[in-house]
C-alpha cells in the first residue's frame, strides 16, 4: 500500500490540481502514510509545500466531518438509535459529553481513538460546530507535525539509497500502526471495566 500511494502521488506531481485532489483522496483512507508520502517528496523537490499542505489539510478535514456524517446517519436507524440511552454506552456518552472538547481534541493525537470517537460525536448528536472547530485546529497541528517531521526526515536521507530510505518510512508507520492497535485494546479494556462497575 506504501508504494502504491507513493507511486500514484508521484505520477501526477506534473498536474497540481490532479496532484491535489489525488491527495484529499488519499487521506480520507490513509492520511499519516500520505502525509509521509509527500512531505519526503517536496523534501525532494518535487512538490511545493502550500499547495501540499493545504490539500492534506482539506482531505484530513473532511475525513473527520465524513466520520462525523457516519455517525449522525446510524443515529437514524431505528435498531441503532435505541442504543443512544442504552445503559450498554451511557458510560461512553456522559464521558464523551463532559469532556467533549478535550476528548475530540486530543482523539486526533492519540492513535487508534479518531474513528470511534468522531464516529460517536455524530451518533450522539454533539454539538456539530464545536466538533468542526474543534477537529480543524488538531487536524490542522497533528498533519503540520506529522509533514514537517516527514521533510525532515527526506532532507536527512536525501542521499541514501531507496530502498533503504522507504524502509525506514515503513517501519514509522508500522510503529504508528502498532501504537493505534494498543490504543484501541486499551481503550476496549475500560470500557469492560467500567460496564463491570455499572453492573455492579
Amino acid at each position: 500500500m506504501f508504494h502504491f500511494i507513493s507511486h500514484i502521488i508521484s505520477g501526477v506531481i506534473g498536474n497540481p490540481a490532479i496532484l491535489a485532489f489525488t491527495i484529499i483522496a488519499s487521506s480520507f483512507l490513509f492520511e499519516d502514510l500520505t502525509a509521509i508520502i509527500v512531505g519526503v517528496l517536496v523534501a525532494d523537490g518535487l512538490a511545493t509545500a502550500p499547495l501540499i499542505l493545504f490539500s492534506l489539510y482539506i482531505g484530513v478535514i473532511l475525513s473527520d466531518l465524513m466520520l462525523y456524517g457516519l455517525g449522525w446517519l446510524a443515529r437514524t436507524h431505528p435498531k441503532l438509535a435505541r442504543y443512544v440511552d442504552h445503559e450498554f454506552i451511557a458510560p461512553f456518552r456522559l464521558w464523551l459529553e463532559t469532556r467533549f472538547i478535550l476528548t475530540v481534541f486530543s482523539a486526533r493525537f492519540v492513535i487508534g481513538s479518531r474513528v470511534p470517537i468522531y464516529t460517536a460525536s455524530g451518533f450522539f448528536r454533539m454539538p456539530f460546530f464545536t466538533f468542526v472547530r474543534t477537529v480543524v485546529a488538531a487536524g490542522i497541528l497533528w498533519i503540520t507535525f506529522i509533514f514537517s517531521l516527514s521533510y525532515w526526515f527526506g532532507h536527512a536521507t536525501s542521499h541514501w539509497f531507496g530502498p533503504v530510505r522507504w524502509g525506514i518510512a515503513i517501519v514509522f508507520i508500522l510503529i504508528l500502526f502498532l501504537i493505534g492497535r494498543h490504543n484501541i485494546l486499551s481503550y476496549r479494556t475500560k470500557k469492560n471495566e467500567m460496564q463491570g462497575i455499572i453492573k455492579e
